[in-house]
This record gives structure tokens, C-alpha cells and sequence, in this order.
């Protein structure tokens, strides 16, 4: 396989882009010569994007609470997502996966003028919907089961309800958790402020507990940018009560997001249970 970027179609009109750790598949909708268009434009985009933000890595590994400096579209971005949490431990590393998603849906309607669209970046997702269209996107966020998380709830958005990104982050995704949440997904206004939110709210899934396993996060990998800070790597046997405990401590950082406008909804999982912020609407729908 190729070192450099690499782009191919799927089954569906989808469209594969990937380079290094990013992983794309991104879908558009509307006249033929405007969806060639947009997929023109996102491969070309395509091409710049990881050599940008390579050249930004040790300004986007430092935590928020040094005031990263940030010069490249992506990079600002991820900046942009986690400012408004400089209070908690952030880097912008945390939302890099939906500011992708971010950068090539706007690069994409920006080349054509486009029905709907979405890319999603390995779980995080940009969308886009003009007036009349709606999207439906199947939720995959119960591990319970199993390592691969099993199909738990499906979510329909519509053109008007605010929502640009789905994000979901956890102990059993691709990065590092400092909680024990298994998944957290998060609807909000784009997907790089779902990301960092997700990241936030997952961090905040947590209780102290000998059943849970921890190591530092440069053990398991010497360029991360949470440093030695402690990482969940296991969560043995906990009872309802530790769970339910764990679970409301996640929902209460969520429902101070969503009152601060920077979340519209959230839905949290562990060990097969799940709750979602109330009286919520969009995610109705997510339950084990």
C-alpha cells in the first residue's frame, strides 16, 4: 500500500479517502455534475491535509491551558472546538478527527451546490442538509457484547435542527479515555465541537474502582499527547449502582454543555446500559 494518499470508490456512490491515520468515507447527494464536483474538490483537499497538520504537531499536542497556536485551516479548527473548555484538560488533539469531517464537508459544498452530504471520519461525522432533506444515521455504540459495538440506535436529522456532527468517543474507541465510559456520542453544531465534547463527557464517565485498569498514556504510546496521565485500559465486574454512579457523573458534565450551547445532545454507554440527557429528542431512539 502506498504511502501517500490514496482514494477509491465504494459500493453506493461512496467516495474512500485515506492517508496515514486518517480514514474517510464521505457520501454526496445531488446533480451528477455537482457531486463529481464535490468529490473532485475533497480529493484534492485530501492531498494537503496530514502533511498540515504534521507540521502543527507540537503546537496541537500541547494542552489548551498553554494557548496552542494554530495556522493551517484543520488546525484552526481544532483550536476553534476545544476553546471553550480551556478550564478542563484538553489538547486539540481531541478533536481532530471532526475537524476533518468539518474541513472536507465545506470544501465540498463550497465546489457544488449539493442536496445533502455527509464524511465520516473513522465514527466522527460532518453533515450537511439543505431545506426539505433529513439524514438517517445508525448509531453503532453498545460493547456490552463483544469488541465490535453492536447496532444500538438509529437518529434522523432534518435541515433546521442545528446539528452538523455526530462524534463519539470512549474507552473502547480508537484514542485514549481517561473514564470508563464504553462510547459517548454527541450531536452539535459541527463535527470538531461533537469530538471535543464526546472526549470530555467520556473523560467524565468514571468512579474509583479496583476493577478498573489504568496505565500511563505514554506506556502505551510515547508520542501521545496526554502524556503520563492515566489511562483506562480495563473495566472488570461493577454492580448497577457503580454504573448508575459513573453514568450520572458523565451526564452531569453533558447537561452543563448542552446549557452552555455548545452540545445539543449526548448519549452515554457502559456495560450495556445507556442513558441520554432529558427531555432530549434526537436520540430518542439509542438504547441497548
Amino acid at each position: 500500500m502506498s504511502d501517500g494518499p490514496s482514494a477509491q470508490w465504494l459500493t453506493g456512490d461512496r467516495l474512500h479517502l485515506q492517508h496515514g491515520p486518517i480514514d474517510v468515507v464521505t457520501r454526496a447527494w445531488g446533480a451528477p455534475s455537482a457531486v463529481q464536483q464535490a468529490y473532485e474538490a475533497a480529493i484534492a483537499r485530501f492531498q494537503t491535509i496530514l502533511p498540515e497538520l504534521a507540521g502543527e504537531l507540537t503546537e496541537l499536542r500541547k494542552p489548551m491551558s498553554e494557548r496552542p497556536l494554530a495556522e493551517t485551516p484543520v488546525a484552526r479548527r481544532m483550536l476553534a472546538a476545544c476553546r471553550p473548555h480551556a478550564g478542563s484538560f484538553l489538547t486539540p488533539m481531541a478533536a481532530v478527527a471532526g475537524a476533518v469531517a468539518d474541513e472536507l464537508i465545506e470544501v465540498m459544498t463550497e465546489a457544488a451546490p449539493l442536496d445533502r452530504a455527509f464524511v465520516n471520519d473513522g465514527g466522527d461525522i460532518a453533515i450537511f442538509l439543505t431545506e426539505g432533506e433529513t439524514m438517517e444515521v445508525a448509531l453503532a455504540a453498545d460493547f456490552s457484547r463483544g469488541a465490535i459495538p453492536a447496532l444500538n440506535g438509529r437518529v434522523t436529522l432534518g435541515y433546521g435542527d442545528g446539528i452538523g456532527g455526530i462524534a463519539t468517543s470512549g474507552a473502547q474507541g480508537r484514542s485514549f479515555s481517561l473514564g470508563i465510559a464504553d462510547s459517548v456520542t454527541v450531536l452539535a453544531r459541527d463535527a470538531a465541537s461533537a469530538d471535543a465534547a464526546a472526549t470530555l463527557i467520556a473523560n467524565a464517565v468514571d468512579l474509583d474502582h479496583p476493577a478498573i485498569q489504568r496505565r500511563p498514556a505514554h506506556d502505551l504510546d510515547p508520542d501521545s499527547d496526554l502524556g503520563d496521565r492515566l489511562v483506562t485500559v480495563g473495566v472488570g465486574d461493577l454492580s448497577a449502582a457503580d454504573i448508575a454512579l459513573a453514568l450520572d457523573a458523565g451526564r452531569a458534565r453533558a447537561d452543563q454543555l448542552r446549557k452552555r450551547g455548545l452540545i445539543r445532545d449526548a448519549a452515554l454507554c457502559l456495560k450495556g446500559e445507556t442513558i441520554t440527557l432529558g427531555p432530549f429528542t434526537r436520540l430518542r431512539e439509542l438504547r441497548p
